[in-house]
């Protein structure tokens, strides 16, 4: 009976660590403004250089990692408005219209969260190249 009381305790604890290490983290928000005469998003990028024969796609995550849920895919030549940078990954925003009524193109002076009306996310920067800003 003990043999059977561990071998449940070994379980349990197993299942807690698996279940705990494969929650992917909290989403990290991309954040925009922060100057009152700057654009609230500095620069415009576009997707580019996709492997050939591979996915076809860029993945849109969470936050800035692979760790982070996929949420979205842009496709070659995307234009996005570049907003923050950790590392590689960059935090973008992006619509399939007009990039201007995002409301990144215009300064907002304190720094916060981006709320809409157009996606965003972040990309890892091997995949944009720097058109303006």
């Amino acid at each position: 009976m003990k043999s059977s009381k561990a071998a449940l305790l070994a379980l349990a604890l197993t299942l807690s660590v698996n279940s705990t290490l494969a929650a992917p983290p909290h989403a990290v928000p991309v954040e925009v403004g922060g100057d009152a005469i700057l654009d609230a998003c500095g620069s415009l990028g576009r997707v580019h250089g996709l492997k050939v024969g591979g996915d076809g796609f860029l993945a849109v995550r969470d936050g800035p990692g692979s760790a982070y849920a996929m949420t979205d895919k842009l496709s070659e030549n995307r234009e996005v408005l570049m907003c923050d940078q950790r590392g590689e990954w960059i935090a973008v925003v992006y619509s399939d219209s007009s990039l201007g009524r995002c409301g990144a193109t215009s300064p907002i002076a304190k720094r916060q969260p981006y709320r809409g009306p157009c996606k965003s996310g972040w990309v890892h920067g091997k995949w944009i190249e720097l058109m303006a800003g």
